[in-house]
């Protein structure tokens, strides 16, 4: 029975990691700029954060859910901040740069600032919420195990998802030349810091 919890969590972890937002938009260019490991590492961070709000919309874990949603305000703030940093970041780095950095330490950076990201998104909680209510899954009344199996199943499919756009997007990076990956970069950094500003923008417009 738990074989299917962990099938329906792979299946949704897969889906919602769709490379769509900044966070998709970084982790391709680390593929690009910095090879396959760069853009998975980074996608596995994402996928830690899944199954931790995952974890915390299966079990109904009502005080940090209502928590998070509750300060959305501020982690928006965080977020937005941070995203406008990794856009300047990434419209100015330079490959040679890049290379000179400790390699362990450069993918532990790439973990936890695409982590950092995706935590600092209240959205991604309420779509598990949404999720998981629907097919009656959150709350109390569950088997642990059960519940278990499906936040393994998310970090998974969504791992999966992240291995698999890296992979195909290291395929594509040896037939760019270096012009166009440049240009690359400042695209994307460009578009992830219009990401931040528009949070921003949406934040205070509310006030």
């Amino acid at each position: 029975m738990e074989i299917f919890f962990l099938l329906k969590g792979i299946i949704i972890g897969f889906l919602i990691a769709a490379p769509i937002g900044p966070v998709g938009i970084l982790c391709m260019n680390r593929t690009l700029s910095e090879g396959r490991l760069s853009g998975f590492i980074s996608g596995l961070g994402v996928a830690t954060a899944d199954a931790f709000y995952c974890a915390i919309a299966v079990y109904g874990v009502n005080i940090i859910s209502d928590t998070i949603i509750s300060q959305q305000f501020w982690f928006r703030i965080v977020g937005g901040t941070f995203l406008i940093y990794l856009g300047v970041k990434t419209f100015f780095s330079k490959p040679h740069k890049i290379s000179r950095l400790k390699r362990s330490e450069k993918l532990i950076a790439n973990y936890t600032s695409a982590l950092f990201i995706t935590l600092t998104n209240p959205v991604v909680i309420l779509v598990f919420i949404v999720i998981f209510a629907g097919i009656g899954l959150s709350g109390p009344g569950k088997e642990h195990l059960s519940l278990a199996m499906m936040v393994a199943g998310v970090f998974l499919g969504s791992a999966a998802c992240w291995a698999i756009l890296s992979n195909l997007i290291g395929v594509l990076k040896d037939r760019f030349q270096d012009s166009t990956l440049k240009l690359i970069r400042r695209v994307s950094g460009s578009v992830i810091s219009a990401f931040g500003v528009i949070v921003l923008l949406n934040i205070f417009s509310r006030l």
